[in-house]
């Protein structure tokens, strides 16, 4: 061996500098093909902040209107829409869309509210795929996913390449108490077309909020053995109006340590550049899971995105109130550089990183829906609301129906700087001095549904013939007894209307801090509804619409009357067919759909 090693060494030479000149020459060609890639797509100045980052992902909201009303991304009071007029054109999206595609933007997310109900959406995706000749690489889109099934297929054609579902949870019932809408068996089957795609993503964003959907996050992890499916868990983050409290939070570091003590074999994944999920795999596991951890480990640094509003603002930090009106500059009539000129001023006042936790802008920052949409083992009898800092149990599910909103109910109202109207200032139960106020005309709507079987549904909607004197009695049946006690009670819709309007001349009796009102009109209705024959959603059942509008001249308003008055109705219906229906009845969707008059501007709830 001896000898041998001297001949070798010249060969080994040899070959150590052809493969370093190989490596040398691959260098080239990379940094070639880069120069000649930018020489094609420049990279604008206009999109590099003063802490050079290089910002080629753009998120645009195509609407402010959502089909959920998720309590964590609309205040539950409503927001104002936007007039039409006030929201981007289609022209308008894709003329900014390829100003910024031309500028260097290689990644545009589709957001919203919910994109899926903007109109002509399918149209949206294919005028962008056109933007691939500028260097476009990536379309990708969040929802909500609960019109979805249908239309992807539609979506991926026109150049859809990403899509991320929103989806907090595996309860169906968690679901309607976070979203205040039905619908989880819908969003289940969207992530089915979506896995079955050829999609070359599909992400579930889920937003962990401790006491609520954090124990779900093993299920959420055991979801990626089978699936190539990448979970994203979300920190509750700070917006206008969704009642954000750091003890509702749920480090990422806490949920990372739960998964590694049920998974010891966790691992690291590779992250994708300027990705903001922190991403881990399970050794065998086809998927991936993560964490976006912007309240308690943010990712400021690396951050390339800016986002573009419906109503034409762009933003360049999430947390960050500040907004320049695109819009107007192009109803002005402005040039491209011009408008390029205003993204430039807009990117370069962006800070090196958002505020602390306490220190985030929730007052004039906009809510979660105005801006876009990233998101959504308690039970009925465990869970736990949490309204300012106080935790308080759940209210009775009649009230805390996932459509009824707290501050629908006057006892849960909140003062200016956060704390309940309802406490004093040593948190003891204390009714609000309205002494000061003066009266004004309020008027207050509440709606709500029983849903009904069909038997029922005749029963109510049929009129109560006189039992026959010629009936055998000692021949009838069970259900012959029960329609028969159900008819001698009366006509159940028509009780169930007296008793709504006495139940809201008795609301201060019954809710303990609700000032005692002259009510100068109530008017009450029962309406039932059934399924249209032609309807394909098994879900849809025979209901009762119960609508109640209250009006006063008071210092106070009177929502609380119209919300006890369609309890109470819905309430009396019940007691009426409970003979019949009794165990597949289901009261609902109790909600205050508009007020007016009082100190606080108008308010209408959007279908």
């Amino acid at each position: 061996m001896r000898h041998i090693r001297p001949l070798l060494r010249p060969t080994f030479g040899l070959l150590t500098r052809q493969l370093s000149s190989a490596a040398a020459n691959v260098q080239i060609r990379a940094q070639e093909k880069i120069q000649e890639i930018d020489a094609k797509v420049p990279f604008s100045d206009h999109l590099i902040d003063s802490f050079s980052r290089r910002h080629n992902y753009l998120r645009i909201s195509l609407t402010e209107r959502c089909n959920l009303r998720c309590f964590y991304c609309m205040p539950s009071e409503g927001i104002e829409l936007s007039p039409d007029g006030k929201l981007l054109t289609n022209d308008e999206i894709l003329r900014l869309a390829t100003l910024f595609v031309k500028s260097g933007v290689t990644k545009i997310r589709l957001t919203g509210g919910e994109p899926t109900v903007r109109k002509g959406i399918a149209d949206i995706i294919g005028e962008l795929n056109n933007l691939r000749q500028y260097g476009l690489k990536s379309i990708g889109m969040t929802t909500n996913g609960l019109s979805l099934h249908r239309r992807l297929p539609q979506f991926v054609d026109n150049g859809l390449t990403h899509l991320n579902l929103s989806l907090d949870t595996l309860d169906p019932f968690k679901f309607e108490l976070i979203t205040r809408r039905r619908g989880h068996e819908a969003v289940l089957k969207a992530l089915d077309v979506a896995l079955s795609s050829r999609l070359a993503s599909v992400k579930i964003n889920v937003v962990v909020i401790k006491g609520l959907n954090d124990s779900e996050v093993l299920d959420f992890v055991e979801m990626t053995k089978e699936q190539p499916i990448s979970i994203r868990f979300i920190e509750f983050m700070p917006f206008t109006g969704n009642k954000w409290d750091q003890k509702k939070m749920v480090p990422s570091s806490e949920l990372l340590d739960r998964i590694r003590a049920k998974y010891p074999s966790v691992q690291r994944a590779p992250d994708e550049l300027n990705d903001t999920a922190r991403s881990w795999l399970i050794p065998g596991y086809q998927g991936t899971f993560g964490f976006i951890s912007s309240m308690s480990d943010h990712f400021c640094a690396s951050c390339n995105r800016l986002r573009l509003t419906a109503d034409g603002q762009i933003k360049v930090c999430l947390f960050d109130a500040t907004e320049v009106s695109l819009r107007d500059k192009m109803r002005a009539g402005a040039s491209d550089t011009e408008l390029l000129d205003t993204i430039g001023l807009a990117v370069s006042g962006k800070k090196e990183k958002h505020a602390g936790m306490q220190d985030i802008d929730v007052v004039t920052n906009r809510p979660m829906i105005l801006i876009d949409h990233p998101w959504r083992n308690a039970t009925r009898n465990k869970g736990i609301a949490t309204v300012g800092r106080r935790m308080i149990p759940w209210l009775p599910s009649l009230f805390m129906n996932p459509s009824t909103s707290m501050t629908n109910l006057r006892l849960y109202s909140t003062k200016a700087d956060g704390g309940l109207t309802h406490l004093d200032e040593h948190g003891r139960a204390s009714m609000v001095d309205v002494s000061d106020k003066q009266p004004t005309k309020r008027s207050a709507t509440a709606s709500g549904r029983i849903y009904i079987p069909e038997s029922a549904y005749k029963l109510v909607t049929s009129s109560y013939p006189s039992e026959d004197s010629n009936h055998d009695k000692h021949n009838v049946n069970a259900e012959d007894k029960a329609l028969a006690k159900a008819r001698r009670k009366g006509d159940a819709l028509t009780v169930a209307q007296l008793a709504a309007i006495m139940g809201a001349k008795a609301t201060s009796t019954l809710i303990p801090l609700c000032h005692p009102l002259a009510l100068s009109k109530i008017d009450v209705s029962l309406v039932p509804e059934q399924p249209e024959e032609e309807s394909a959603d098994a879900r849809a059942r025979h209901s009762i619409l119960c609508t109640a509008t209250v009006t006063c001249e008071g210092k106070t308003g009177v929502e609380m009357e119209a919300l006890t008055a369609v309890s109470v109705g819905l309430l009396t219906v019940w007691d009426m067919l409970k003979a019949v229906a009794g165990k597949e009845m289901e009261i609902g969707e109790i909600i205050v759909t508009r007020k007016s008059g009082g100190k606080s501007s108008d308010f209408v709830r959007s279908s």
